[in-house]
């Protein structure tokens, strides 16, 4: 990867990212533990909306590291770029689809779970329905198995980090190295 294809912006949306990754992981297993919502525990909206916001912060952020990407890998040679290139390619797509699935479907999950969806305290975005407990559970099931996937995927991007570390490529010190 040149320095050309490394701007600071998708430098630091990676690394935004993968901290708001982990710590969605880390959160979801302490969300899901606290009792179900009642007139006496309301604090669990609290912790639920923050996940929510963050999720959709992502997918925007994906998107526009995606959008980066397509752009940069755009204007080099297709014939030029080596098979390692070309998987690395693949790896990101991979994630990117996974991250928008996780996001998208968690967010229909609470559309149809009768808790709204505030971004960021600012805007409510839309329910597409009323409360669904069937559509529900199907999307709470395909955020859960898309979340599962991603952290499968994610393994395999810090593994091949970690062989490019131990490789000393050059590539690893691309993602910390700011212009």
């Amino acid at each position: 990867m040149s320095e050309k294809n490394n701007p600071n912006t998708t430098v630091i949306l990676h690394w935004v990212i993968a901290a708001s990754v982990f710590f969605l992981y880390i959160s979801s297993w302490w969300m899901l533990a606290l009792p179900l919502p009642s007139d006496a525990f309301t604090y669990r909206v609290l912790p639920f909306q923050l996940h929510k916001n963050i999720g959709l912060s992502i997918l925007i952020f994906a998107v526009v590291m995606a959008a980066l990407q397509i752009k940069n890998n755009g204007s080099n040679d297709l014939e030029a770029r080596s098979r390692f290139q070309k998987l690395l390619n693949f790896d990101h797509a991979v994630i990117y689809f996974l991250v928008a699935a996780c996001c998208i479907t968690g967010y229909l999950s609470s559309s149809y779970s009768g808790w709204g969806t505030s971004f960021w305290w600012i805007a409510d975005l839309p329910d597409w329905a009323a409360e669904n407990d069937d559509l529900n559970i199907f999307f709470s099931d395909l955020h859960m198995w898309s979340c599962w996937a991603l952290l499968a995927v994610i393994t395999l991007h810090v593994g091949a980090t970690i062989y490019h570390a131990f490789n000393d490529d050059g590539l690893i010190n691309n993602m910390f190295r700011l212009k």
